[in-house]
């Protein structure tokens, strides 16, 4: 039996070609792939605090390092849907203000930082609507050089997070957060923030958690930016 060809338009290729022709999927995915590129942050000043002569290490944690991490890309057109949106915490502060974390200000000195009580601890950003989250971007305490424990990143439309809950990081190896054994590792806290691959998952909430540092037992917050496009 003879195969009858059938052709197709691709506009972002500017050709016609044959949809039974070798190669075909690959070319359309290729076409129809979101472009990317670097998302430039706003970042704060460094720290004048020197770095401390002893430093955690380990397998489990990155090495130290005043380098910025490889920029991460984005899809053209994401904005930080979290700047002035509403953010609530598993416990009342007792410095500064949960509203702080969304407010833009990022600099490592005291009244930009938000603290919290010991033990695992968390922070959440409702979003108003349903977005495609593509980067979350996280600034703990930068004011010291310090490694923060069970950082733990997860998105939801629920905002109980009992239900439709994906997680996007978890270094907390050991499950003493009780939120699951986590794969990633633990790293350095510095000005330049820490980006997070958000996936493209759709969320309204997003959460963080922390339980204190290599420095302190306290739970400390400075801003978080969530890098998205609008859900379809």
């Amino acid at each position: 039996m003879k195969l009858i060809a059938k052709m197709k338009w691709v506009p972002a290729l500017g050709v016609a070609v044959f949809l039974n022709a070798p190669g075909f999927v690959n070319m359309v995915r290729a076409a129809d792939a979101v472009a990317k590129e670097p998302l430039v942050l706003e970042l704060p000043a460094p720290t004048l605090k020197g770095t401390p002569e002893q430093l955690p290490e380990g397998p489990n944690i990155e090495p130290n390092s005043d380098k910025p991490r490889p920029a991460f890309l984005a899809p053209n057109g994401v904005k930080n849907v979290a700047l002035g949106k509403t953010v609530t915490s598993s416990v009342k502060p007792f410095t500064g203000d949960v509203e702080q974390l969304t407010d833009g200000k990022k600099e490592a000195m005291d009244f930009d930082t938000v603290e919290m009580k010991k033990g695992t601890q968390w922070i959440q950003v409702d979003l108003g609507a349903p977005y495609a989250l593509e980067a979350i971007a996280i600034w703990h305490d930068h004011r010291y050089i310090q490694v923060m424990h069970d950082v733990i990143i997860q998105a939801s439309d629920d905002p109980e997070f009992k239900t439709g809950v994906t997680t996007l990081y978890n270094n907390d190896t050991d499950n003493t957060s009780g939120l699951g054994i986590g794969t990633d590792r633990e790293y350095f806290e510095r000005h330049f923030g820490r980006v997070f691959d958000a996936k493209g998952v759709k969320a309204r909430y997003v959460r963080g958690y922390t339980k204190g540092s290599n420095l302190s037992a306290l739970n400390c917050w400075q801003e978080i930016e969530i890098y998205a496009l609008p859900a379809k």
